[in-house]
């Protein structure tokens, strides 16, 4: 099998034991697969093994290989996981990282902060949980949650802008593909006035937000222009993919919610970061870490 695919299995965790490695490692090679590269990384609390393997037998009986034999492993401890990388994220090309906002690329959930200044916190973040989950259409309860907000000062926004807190290793995250000449881009159903300055700060390569709408300085409690949706995501990956001349195969998508699921499925590699149970069972890589960083061992950089 000289001239098969090369795939990366990239096991991450707190720790990782020798039995969830050895696990791991026998259910490859079991299918035939030839170990090529064993390489072991991590980040700031975070330990991650990278196997590298040539196998001929596809990406999907691979990856089946792989979750039965984690799955099988009391992973408690060290919270480990493990995902399969195909073939295109490793190679030396241009790739484009495209992330959600709201609960990844961030911790909060700025709608949510917002409507703290409305005292309506507790029923905005419900309608929230519920759109996450993929149980209201995400326009008509972003219109609904926007509606608390009326009558607010826009001063509110740059308030909950000065209390945005990122991820762990985001802004590391950021850095490291930029600094290796690829694209990072956000896309979210938030809102622009909130994310402008911050990608201006991690100097991304686009960004995409609803606008709020504002009347003599005072929120209206509407958006202005159609909504950023789960389909408006999906599109966001390939126009900005197209405009950068990444190859579809050389994307990565990271998001949490069911917003995310066509965004997730259009990458090469849909990345579920603390996703709702939904997101997780669609996603190609399951990450829950509170390490955002991880996501950079999952290419070629």
């Amino acid at each position: 099998m000289p001239n098969a695919p090369e795939y990366s299995v990239v096991s991450y965790g707190r720790e990782i034991s020798d039995a969830y490695l050895g696990t791991v490692q026998g259910a490859v090679t079991g299918l035939g697969a030839r170990i090529l590269e064993l390489e072991n990384t991590g980040g700031d609390g975070y330990t991650v093994c990278k196997l590298y393997v040539g196998y001929d037998g596809g990406l999907d009986r691979l990856r089946a290989a792989v979750a039965t034999a984690a799955a099988s492993v009391d992973v408690r401890a060290g919270g480990e996981q493990s995902a399969v990388v195909p073939p295109s994220l490793l190679q030396e090309a241009r790739k484009l990282l495209v992330m959600d906002v709201d609960s990844t690329l961030i911790r909060q959930e700025v709608i949510e902060l917002l409507a703290a200044h409305a005292g309506r916190e507790a029923e905005v973040a419900a309608v929230t949980e519920a759109a996450m989950r993929g149980e209201l259409d995400f326009a008509a309860s972003l219109h609904a949650r926007v509606k608390t907000l009326a009558g607010l000062p826009a001063s509110v926004i740059d308030e909950v802008g000065a209390r945005i807190e990122l991820s762990v290793g985001a802004e590391a995250l950021v850095k490291e593909f930029l600094a290796a000449g690829h694209g990072v881009a956000v896309v979210s159903g938030g809102f622009s006035q909130v994310l402008e300055p911050l990608a201006a700060r991690l100097q991304l390569t686009f960004s995409r937000a609803n606008l709020l709408e504002i009347e003599d300085g005072v929120l209206t409690g509407r958006v202005s222009g159609a909504v950023v949706d789960r389909a408006v995501k999906a599109r966001s990956l390939a126009e900005w993919s197209d405009q950068l001349g990444v190859a579809r195969e050389h994307t990565v998508a990271v998001g949490d919610g069911a917003n995310d699921l066509d965004m997730l499925a259009a990458a090469a590699l849909g990345v579920a970061f603390n996703a709702k149970p939904t997101v997780q069972a669609a996603a190609d890589a399951v990450l829950n870490l509170p390490n955002l960083d991880v996501v950079q061992h999952f290419v070629k950089l």
